[in-house]
């Protein structure tokens, strides 16, 4: 068994990918020391400071202006800002022995092969044998780095490719060089996904590895299906976003953001390198491409590219579109296809592609040559890149965001139909699919006994992918363990005891469906099972209550079924935290209004890193009514000390509602209440949510699980807290900062979590604030202002703020 352990890492290069890099160590707890070059230089603020090149202020410059502006950048690297206290940093002159106490170096400097090797040559003077030592290089050659270093170097060595964003993007490639020992590669891949959360896939030393090589193919081969077809952008980012499981940035805005010269330099790269590339002809620039990097429209760096901000006359802000054939910029334009229009009402990305690649329009068409030439190029890429066809999938969901990899969406649309649509195109796919049909195997991947398998071209037949057994899919188990289904969701059992819900509405929204679901799982768990889990492996957790179901309701001034709508909710939520059996909500992703408000009467939470968790009813003109308000009330008695300090205490908690804040990470959920230390965990690896809640269910069952005794202590301060609320509410509306209606819901809630208008502070139980809370939510539906706002989040997904 490999003992390494990772207590500290030596970052070199603090540009964005190695101060990113850093930051993603820290936010798991690593000791970071990262260093840079010495200024060659004073600036003209050190000049005038009177300072010298030998202060440690000018020395640590680069590295500290590099780690402060990465910390600024949004979307943020970091979990919390306290976490950026693990990374000490310095430089390459007076620093550098410091990399002897170092379990990790990496390398993450400019991409030149002279620069990094005489970076190695350097660190190899101070360096402990048996450290690991890698580079983040995106495509040079893992050999040429490091050829001349001493045997336990090359050991030591191979290639640690993360992508960016290095905390939000998974792919986690890893390029072993000429000697690398195996248990290097061994414990890189499992660290990779264990501890830093990512997706790790072992490449071949090969230009571009996988990621880039499969990614700026397909992007490189869109450009040529463009002109083509004489596409606009608009139509392109349309047909290549969220409709068949990309990133909303679709194409080229997505080249926007990372930046067109990147895009150029990696494709240069590939077509330099890979003379026997039979596409090569793909990766030449089209003449639009060489016009924008002579005019130097790089995208967001630059302020234009594909896509540019223009301020009008009037000084609205307006995005205009880039014409490829005028090379001007337009107005922008929607697009709209037939074909398109035949999925809206598919919510599974991988039932759309069948019908995506029959459309009779340019969008079919468009489908079937991009899908087509995508398919033919990863057949041939194996074995040249990899041996394992699951890689190149893996690297695409991980790398490139895509919801589904290229075998997997050929899987979808049939292989024996894949190739008939590619043959009408004029592509072959390499010889091995057809042995591959020839052999009985009709797909890429098949699911066994809860695994999946993925067909093997020398064996020519399917073997279990490695790594899965950490993992639950439910996916892959979800027809032969389901309990109970309805049509807001599956009830599976996961085995020893726990049963997991999964939500399974629109975007997982929690309505009657769903509700009625909850309770029958706890039903079921409470008779037969030992522990129920609340969790699902979609984009997200949920984005809160059906509000759609509310907005009829109080526009047909239902108030009746309104009530018993949000009272059926409101129990529910508590029989989550009052039932005889452990519940453990899994939330990730966004966690909004009514999926926080669950996840907070769970008994525990095992929340993913990235879980985007607020109470944001202000937005659609309401408080918290499933049990947020009250549960805030409580969370903020139960960490009152005795003083004036109670008042301010709760205030943090109403200003967490009432700003309607969510936080960024799992981790910041604790500092606002919404997550409670000692209690709640964070997995950082979403693939293992599942099986870790499972784990803590279970254990919880073993170790003797009692009913709670429902709460009667829950201090309300009154009078007291109400007039103070009232004063500062009245006092942002006569200051503008918040609207007439603004006001009258904060008033409403700061009746709820002051306890009405008691005289004095006093002891009440949670029924008696949740019977405030419900009051206060009913009348606020009954305001014109409150229906104007749902209606306005439902036809545009933002709040109004009138």
């Amino acid at each position: 068994m490999n003992k390494r352990r990772i207590k500290k890492i030596a970052i070199i290069g603090s540009g964005i990918m190695g101060s990113g890099i850093a930051c993603h160590f820290a936010n798991i707890g690593i000791d970071v020391l990262l260093l840079d070059i010495v200024p060659r230089e004073l600036n003209d603020k050190e000049k005038a400071k009177g300072l010298t090149i030998e202060n440690k202020t000018v020395r640590n410059r680069l590295v500290n202006d590099a780690l402060k502006a990465s910390l600024k950048s949004k979307p943020s690297p970091i979990y919390h800002t306290s976490f950026s206290n693990r990374i000490t940093t310095g430089n390459l002159e007076d620093d550098i022995a410091k990399v002897k106490d170092a379990d990790w170096i990496m390398e993450v400097v400019i991409e030149r092969l002279d620069i990094k090797k005489q970076v190695f040559e350097k660190l190899e003077k101070h360096r402990t044998p048996g450290t690991l030592i890698t580079s983040n290089t995106s495509g040079i050659p893992i050999k040429f780095m490091s050829e001349g270093r001493s045997d336990d170097f090359q050991k030591h060595f191979c290639g640690t490719h993360f992508f960016n964003p290095a905390r939000y993007l998974k792919l986690f490639e890893i390029i072993p060089g000429p000697k690398t020992d195996l248990s290097v590669l061994d414990f890189l891949n499992s660290y990779g996904e264990q501890f830093l959360g990512k997706t790790s896939v072992v490449a071949k030393d090969t230009p571009a590895f996988i990621g880039n090589r499969i990614g700026i193919f397909s992007i490189m081969s869109l450009f040529h299906t463009v002109r083509d077809m004489n596409l606009t952008i608009e139509e392109v980012d349309k047909l290549s976003g969220p409709v068949i499981g990309r990133p909303k940035s679709a194409t080229f805005r997505t080249v926007d953001v990372v930046g067109l010269d990147t895009l150029v330099h990696v494709a240069n790269g590939i077509r330099e390198n890979c003379p026997k590339d039979e596409r090569l002809e793909s990766f030449k620039l089209p003449d639009f491409i060489n016009k924008m990097i002579k005019n130097k429209w790089l995208g967001s760096k630059t302020k234009q590219g594909f896509y540019k901000k223009n301020i009008t006359p009037n000084g609205k802000k307006e995005i205009l579109s880039l014409d490829l054939n005028t090379l001007e910029y337009r107005t922008a334009q929607k697009a709209k296809f037939a074909t398109l229009e035949l999925t809206k009402n598919i919510d599974r990305v991988v039932d759309r592609f069948k019908i995506l690649v029959k459309g009779k329009d340019k969008a079919g068409e468009f489908y079937r040559k991009s899908f087509s030439a995508l398919f033919a190029y990863v057949t041939n890429r194996i074995p040249e890149i990899s041996d394992e066809l699951y890689k190149i999938d893996d690297a695409m969901k991980a790398g490139f965001g895509w919801e589904h990899g290229p075998f997997q969406i050929w899987d979808a649309i049939g292989v024996e139909k894949g190739i008939e649509m590619m043959n009408a195109e004029g592509y072959k796919p390499a010889s091995w699919v057809n042995d591959m049909l020839a052999s009985g195997n009709s797909s890429f991947y098949t699911v066994k006994e809860g695994a999946t398998y993925s067909y093997t071209i020398p064996k020519k037949t399917p073997e279990k992918i490695p790594g899965q057994d950490a993992f639950i899919i439910l996916d892959n188990i979800r027809k032969t363990t389901e309990v109970y289904k309805n049509s807001g969701v599956s009830v599976q059992d996961l085995g020893d005891g726990i049963l997991n819900v999964e939500f399974q509405s629109k975007m997982n929204t929690i309505g009657g469906d769903v509700l009625a679901g909850l309770n029958k799982a706890i039903d079921l768990a409470e008779k037969d099972f030992s522990g129920l889990i609340v969790g699902n492996q979609g984009p997200n957790f949920s984005v809160g209550a059906n509000i759609g179901m509310i907005f009829m309701m109080a526009a047909e001034q239902e108030y009746d079924e309104l009530n018993m709508a949000i009272k059926y909710f409101q129990d529910t939520m508590m029989r989550m935290r009052y039932s005889s059996i452990p519940t453990i909500s899994a939330p990730h992703g966004m966690a909004l209004g009514g999926g926080c408000e669950l996840s907070m009467h769970a008994d525990k939470v095992i929340a993913a890193a990235e879980t985007y968790i607020g109470l944001v009813e202000f937005g659609v003109g309401v408080i918290p009514g499933g049990g947020g308000s009250k549960e805030m009330t409580l969370r903020a008695s139960d960490t009152f000390k005795k003083g004036d300090v109670q008042l301010n205490t709760l205030q943090e908690y109403f200003l967490t509602i009432g700003m309607a804040k969510v936080a960024t990470s799992a981790y910041e959920a604790f500092d606002l209440g919404l997550l409670q230390k000692g209690k709640d965990i964070v997995v950082i690896n979403k693939d293992r949510q599942i099986a870790v809640a499972k784990q803590h269910a279970k254990l919880m069952a073993e170790m003797g699980y009692s009913q709670p005794v429902k709460r009667k202590d829950v201090k309300v301060l009154g009078k007291q807290a109400l007039s103070m609320f009232l004063v500062g509410t009245d006092a942002m509306e006569a200051s503008n900062y918040i609207s007439e209606h603004d006001h009258k819901i904060a008033n409403k809630l700061a009746y709820v979590m002051a306890g009405g208008d008691l005289s004095e502070p006093s002891l009440v139980s949670e029924q008696y604030l949740l019977d405030l809370e419900r009051e206060a939510f009913l009348s606020l539906c009954t305001e014109r202002k409150t229906l104007e706002r749902i209606q306005h989040m439902l036809k545009t997904g933002k709040p109004l703020r009138n």
